[in-house]
């Protein structure tokens, strides 16, 4: 499938009964595993009674949405307790996507054995190495003993059905999928990013080249905070960054990253932000003109980017 059938196949956009939400679009994963082009993030559901928690998360199922992310580092393991319970009555419906932070493969496997209590299952449909931000987390990973020993043996296992990690610098995920056989990346798919710090082009060609599935990090993100505004007072507490909430910019955000060759999103932790993600996705999102770019990247330059190259 080249880019062209890639990205006007991912437009389609089922609807449902009259009066009903529009139900989320879904893309090729690998081994004919189609996934929702918004996942949900574990952070959506921290801070809320665990009763919210379901309701949202059964809401969201409702509209489409069959792929979740999550990670035990997730405010202290709220995230995957709270969404480990409400996503009981839909664990076989769905692709559950975990990570570790741990380097090692004695820690990984705590880990993932955690993940899988909390989450009542025998596995998990995608893990991840959490967050690999420089070589020296590629060195520990890959070392004996490392968190990679802990991967390739829960797959064999059938504890992890697919491997994959997050990414938050581009010579070590570069590095990592030279390395290693893996499934997917999870990485930066931000127009400030991608336009502005030239970080995000180089991971999809390499992935590309490996075969390996695309999910996009951060697409409705603005940039980083302001350095002098204090974390008391950011509107989104749940969120590192600063996330893009006016509703034209967020849509032409989410536009920019759905048309770089990935099969999902998964938007910030904020409640508020993840249903304008899942309202916006709901219908076709076109590739950006020209003109539209150029006006996005002006506005978003307006704070420094999560990630440069």
């Amino acid at each position: 499938m080249d880019r062209r059938e890639f990205i006007g196949a991912a437009a389609l956009t089922a609807t449902g009964a009259l009066g009903a939400p529009a139900q989320l679009p879904r893309r090729p994963y690998k081994n004919g595993i189609d996934l929702s082009i918004i996942a949900l993030g574990g952070i959506v559901v921290c801070g809320m009674p665990q009763e919210e928690a379901s309701r949202r998360v059964s809401a969201a199922y409702d509209r489409g949405v069959n792929y979740f992310d999550c990670a035990p580092s997730y405010f202290n393991g709220e995230a995957e307790t709270k969404l480990g319970e409400a996503l009981r009555p839909y664990r076989n419906k769905v692709f559950l996507a975990e990570k570790t932070t741990r380097r090692d493969a004695k820690g990984a496997r705590e880990e993932l054995e955690q993940t899988l209590r909390r989450f009542h299952t025998d596995h998990v449909d995608l893990y991840q190495f959490h967050a690999v931000a420089s070589m020296e987390d590629v060195d520990k990973i890959l070392a004996p003993g490392g968190a990679a020993e802990t991967f390739f043996a829960a797959r064999k296992e059938g504890k992890a059905r697919h491997l994959g990690f997050s990414a938050h610098n581009a010579p070590a995920a570069i590095r990592l999928m030279d390395a290693l056989e893996l499934d997917s990346v999870l990485f930066p798919v931000n127009a400030n990013a991608w336009e502005n710090g030239g970080f995000g082009p180089q991971i999809l060609a390499k992935a590309k080249s490996k075969g390996m599935a695309r999910m996009a990090l951060k697409a409705l993100a603005f940039g980083q905070w302001p350095k002098d505004l204090a974390a008391a007072d950011r509107k989104y507490p749940k969120c590192w960054y600063q996330p893009i909430d006016d509703r034209e910019m967020a849509r032409l955000a989410l536009r920019f990253t759905l048309n770089q060759e990935i099969t999902a999103a998964v938007p910030p932790g904020d409640e508020r932000i993840f249903d304008l993600a899942l309202e916006l996705a709901s219908a076709p999102l076109p590739k950006l003109s020209e003109t539209e770019l150029a006006g996005l990247t002006k506005q978003i330059s307006k704070l420094e980017p999560v990630f440069r190259a």
